[in-house]
């Protein structure tokens, strides 16, 4: 009975909060599609030979800090962010929408990815006030794991976390191949076309996003097993890593053009997402 009335009472509050977390969401929908797709296109040009561009959060920030009205839209991205922040919070309190959104283990991923994108909004924020908050992703990287490496068990503490990290991007290509983004959307507004082209994007950005983290996981691991935290790379090194390969820049303008999919499919997220 008091489990009932507790569920009950989440409902309401929810139901009270929709409109404003609503357009939290799909601001913060938004503002994730913005930076994925300058990272991108960052990442495309590295692809062609221009080796001064950083391809990562920093890197997006910095191109946006450059164009007129930079500054606002800083702060408009920053904002969106913690909308997002905001919004999946209330879900971790309220339950998530979909059947099976109120339980423990979709509260308990929605509480971790608030506390993410509260951290990212809090760099760009940072930026936007001139604090430089959004420096490399290679060098936070490398601090990061040196710091790790110094703790206790250190040396099995960043391995497991970059196991994390690939399985994380290995789980988020998956999804996205399977196309499990379907339940999440409102599918019957859409026309044929327009649901190709969310599934050309979702499929192919996701995908890309997700080997993106899965590289940047096993860099992590490597670094634990060898005990170098030079070894692990931010977004930018595990962008410039693609070109290593046999297929060369070839592979890294496949992932750039995958991530400016998946930063057309956070727009299309931002409108027909349920929330």
């Amino acid at each position: 009975m008091e489990a009932r009335t507790l569920t009950r009472g989440s409902r309401v509050g929810k139901n009270k909060a929709a409109p404003a977390i609503e357009g939290a969401a799909r601001a913060g929908f938004t503002a994730r599609g913005v930076i994925y797709l300058l990272v991108g296109i960052l990442a495309l040009q590295i692809a062609f030979g221009d080796s001064g561009k950083q391809a990562d959060q920093g890197g997006a920030l910095q191109e946006v800090a450059q164009k007129p009205f930079g500054g606002f839209l800083l702060w408009a991205l920053g904002i969106g962010l913690v909308g997002m922040a905001l919004w999946r919070l209330s879900e971790a309190v309220f339950g998530a929408a979909g059947p099976d959104g109120h339980k423990w283990k979709k509260r308990l991923a929605s509480a971790a990815r608030a506390v993410f994108y509260g951290f990212v909004a809090y760099t760009v924020l940072s930026f936007a006030a001139g604090s430089g908050g959004s420096g490399s992703s290679d060098g936070k990287s490398r601090d990061a794991t040196a710091k790790a490496m110094d703790l206790p068990a250190g040396q099995w503490l960043v391995g497991a976390a970059g196991v994390g990290v690939l399985c994380a991007g290995i789980w988020m290509a998956v999804q996205a191949i399977r196309r499990k983004y379907h339940k999440h959307m409102r599918l019957g507004e859409m026309s044929h076309r327009v649901r190709q082209t969310v599934d050309v994007t979702g499929v192919g950005g996701g995908v890309a996003r997700g080997l993106v983290f899965a590289v940047a996981g096993g860099f992590a691991v490597r670094a634990a097993m060898d005990y170098e935290p030079d070894k692990a790379k931010g977004m930018d090194d595990t962008l410039r890593s693609f070109t290593e390969t046999p297929a060369g820049p070839w592979l890294l303008v496949a992932i750039a053009i995958g991530l400016m999919l998946f930063g057309v499919f956070s727009f299309a997220m931002a409108k027909w997402r349920k929330v």
